[in-house]
């Protein structure tokens, strides 16, 4: 079956996307201090893993395993040059398991930050990050991807220059952009999430919210703040499965998969029209999300 964004949206219903990436990988061998984009192709059939257990428990979008596949990001593990193979098979990866699925699933290109400071604290200018994400962008729409999936970021200025990157290949490609608001509601560069709704409802994205952070409360502030400043966009929720916590060298989230539906439904209710789940969380956390969504049931 073959839907796209927009169709997907206009069924009216909340959309249910994936869960954490990293996590999964981590549990799977990946080596500390390892790319995760290298698995795309040392190690296909784990990735296709992974979406494939997302869309077995009720996924309609699953991102690709590309949030630190940028130029940028991939010159601190020396694979810079290797941009665009890794960005394209990621999308690869993924389409082969939306293709296979028995219902309709959209694949996201995750792009993440640079990890690179905006001038004029740093030395990433507005056109050399808008050039590194254009790169992405190109690989993943050439791997065969649904929407570009702009996340985490905390810099509006990175965000806008994602976003001319991306319409540097394909003007009218679909694009979502979400903040991560982990600094006492706001993200680390001092954006509030009324000034990221202000700034980015302006651009013409098929959908904008919030991400990753400090767990379920944190996104659901944010959520309720950008539904009451735009209530006709389509908002995405992907929280952490809780507050990160170090246990020894591992960071461990402690949200269970019920905690994480009734999170499903206060987000729902609040205005989210997509939600999913971002670090700490696993296929079993995404279906009890589905599960309670798909029940009907309000919020308490």
């Amino acid at each position: 079956m073959n839907t796209t964004f927009q169709e997907l949206i206009e069924t009216g219903e909340v959309v249910l996307a994936d869960g954490g990436m990293g996590t999964l990988l981590l549990a799977l061998g990946l080596g500390r201090g390892v790319a995760p984009e290298m698995w795309n192709i040392e190690q296909p059939e784990q990735v296709r893993k992974i979406h494939r257990d997302y869309i077995t428990a009720g996924a309609q979008i699953i991102l690709t395993n590309s949030f630190g596949g940028n130029r940028r990001r991939l010159a601190f593990h020396d694979l810079s040059e290797r941009t665009h193979e890794l960005n394209q098979a990621a999308a690869q990866v993924a389409r082969l398991e939306a293709e296979a699925a028995e219902v309709s699933v959209l694949v996201g290109g995750s792009m993440g930050p640079t990890g690179a400071l905006m001038t004029p604290l740093g030395d990433l200018t507005f056109e050399g990050a808008k050039s590194t994400f254009e790169e992405q962008a190109g690989a993943l729409i050439e791997g065969g991807v649904d929407v570009l999936w702009v996340e985490t970021m905390s810099d509006l200025q990175e965000v806008q220059a994602a976003i001319e990157g991306c319409r540097g290949v394909a003007p009218d490609f679909p694009i979502v952009a979400t903040m991560t608001f982990d600094t006492h509601g706001h993200t680390s560069m001092g954006v509030s999430p009324q000034a990221a709704v202000e700034a980015l409802g302006g651009l013409n994205l098929v959908a904008i919210g919030g991400n990753c952070g400090n767990g379920p409360a944190e996104i659901e502030a944010v959520i309720e703040i950008m539904h009451k400043a735009e209530p006709d966009a389509v908002l995405v929720a992907k929280s952490n499965a809780g507050a990160p916590r170090m246990e020894g060298d591992r960071q461990v989230y402690d949200a269970s998969p019920e905690v994480m539906a009734e999170h499903a439904l206060r987000v729902r209710d609040l205005g989210a029209r997509i939600i999913g789940a971002c670090c700490g969380s696993t296929p079993e956390h995404i279906r009890a999300m589905g599960h309670a969504l798909r029940g009907g049931l309000s919020a308490e």
